[in-house]
């Protein structure tokens, strides 16, 4: 555990204390707390970037798979100092069991702005940031990019390593007030960019960007020195263009992910790999059925959190008052509007509020749910003619009726839901050729169009 002077002062005397006593302390993290949640930290943009803020977003999970953004998915903080913006957030725990929040200081897409600098704050529980500051890395003309922090036990130090110059440097800290002198820490003889590092079972793990062919790497070390690791991994690309490797361990100690972020052939699309054994090197890519990133979320980080922080985070920063409907059998489609017409289309997508939705109570029937528009107030889906538009709520007994769905167990996937038609009752909502219509369905129903009427409910 690495302490300032006087916090070491003081913990060695309170440790010889309970000592005498034949009790042993351990810090926080080295102690049996359970992390059986996670959170991300990441910031956002959209393929237009209508929906780009250079804020620190954080989002929750149970499952490490499925994440609801919190603060209506605003920044929970914001740079004051440098080019006041970040990319490329790091939420890490200490061996003290609090946070260190680190970024990129780098507001938007003019990477020709060059920052010696590092983002900095600390946190109990992430509920609040104190002690905002910027770290000096290095004093050359080039940047400092993506930190990914790391325990390295045997200096009993903080490792800081980012991407400069295409290669990756470090700087080893005790209290990221202070840092060392920088050193390269991988230039393995090509470009690369993007490293992260988990340390597991005495060996260190680095998944990095290959900038020569433009794919995601994993390499290895029983040191965590630098210059010592070897890479392991065949590449992996999912999309067209990836970048930003995410990795970290279950909770439960089961198997491992990776994530990757997509900027080609759109900007802002995440994928993901699981593996049930790191060091063999197998990766197998994840069906986007099975998991669904926070809304505009870009180059994260993620940790585990416990019951409790879990909680304190819903209750400081809430959840959001909007939903998505992700379709069952087009996992990568929502349902959204354009021009008036409901449809699912592939998400990013700007303007990207066409997909958020206030589920209320029905207009007709408020045992049922009626869809209002987020950036069309007073709007909702409706039926007419059997097919869905986004009309406004004129107020009509007709209007309410067309407007009402009765929310059911998934035609297809009993875990996922479908909406039964109020005034229509043996019609369900469905696509059909990405259009959404409501037509006669039951349990019976082929599972091509019982799979076209299901859907997730996700933030």
């Amino acid at each position: 555990m690495t302490l300032s002077r006087r916090e070491f002062t003081r913990t060695a005397l309170a440790s010889a204390a309970l000592a005498a006593t034949g009790v042993v302390s351990f810090p926080r993290a080295a102690s049996a707390a359970t992390y059986n949640a996670y959170v991300m930290a990441y910031f956002t943009e959209s393929p237009r970037f209508l929906g780009a803020d250079y804020g620190l977003h954080l989002a929750v999970s149970r499952d490490g798979l499925n994440w609801t953004p919190l603060n209506q998915n605003n920044p929970v903080v914001t740079p004051t100092a440098g080019q006041l913006g970040l990319r490329d957030p790091q939420v890490f725990r200490k061996q003290d069991g609090t946070f260190v929040v680190i970024a990129t200081d780098l507001k938007g897409t003019d990477f020709s702005l060059n920052s010696q600098y590092l983002h900095v704050w600390d946190s109990t529980n992430l509920t609040a940031f104190t002690g905002y500051r910027r770290l000096r890395m290095h004093t050359t003309n080039d940047h400092t990019w993506a930190p990914t922090v790391f325990w390295d036990a045997s200096r009993s130090q903080y490792g800081i390593v980012y991407s400069t110059a295409n290669v990756f440097w470090v700087n080893y800290t005790a209290d990221f007030r202070t840092v060392s002198n920088p050193q390269t820490y991988f230039s393995p003889g090509f470009g690369v960019l993007d490293g992260d590092i988990v340390v597991d079972g005495g060996t260190t793990y680095m998944y990095y960007k290959n900038l020569a062919d433009g794919r995601i790497y994993g390499a290895r070390s029983a040191t965590g020195a630098p210059n010592s690791y070897t890479t392991y991994t065949s590449g992996l690309i999912q999309g067209s263009a990836i970048e930003a490797p995410l990795l970290h361990k279950l909770n439960d100690g089961s198997g491992w992910r990776l994530w990757g972020d997509s900027f080609s052939p759109v900007n802002n699309d995440y994928y993901a790999w699981s593996s049930s054994n790191i060091g063999g090197g197998a990766w197998t890519p994840m069906n986007q059925r099975d998991y669904t990133p926070p809304l505009n979320s870009k180059h994260g980080s993620i940790a585990g959190i416990t019951d409790a922080e879990y909680n304190a985070l819903i209750s400081r920063w809430g959840t959001p008052n909007w939903v998505r409907l992700k379709s069952s059998n087009y996992p990568d489609r929502y349902v959204r509007h354009q021009d008036r017409v409901g449809r699912i289309d592939a998400y990013p997508f700007d303007p990207y509020q066409d997909q958020m939705w206030r589920m209320v109570p029905g207009l007709a029937d408020a045992a049922g749910v009626s869809f209002e528009s987020v950036n069309y107030p007073g709007n909702y889906l409706r039926h007419n003619n059997y097919a869905i538009r986004l009309d406004p709520n004129d107020n009509t007994a007709t209007f309410r009726a067309d407007a009402t769905f009765y929310r059911t167990a998934g035609l297809a996937d009993t875990a996922w839901s479908s909406f039964r038609s109020y005034n229509y009752p043996t019609y369900y909502l469905r696509h059909n050729n990405y259009v959404l219509r409501i037509d006669p369905l039951s349990t019976s129903s082929t599972l091509a169009d019982r799979q076209d009427a299901t859907f997730r409910i996700t933030p």
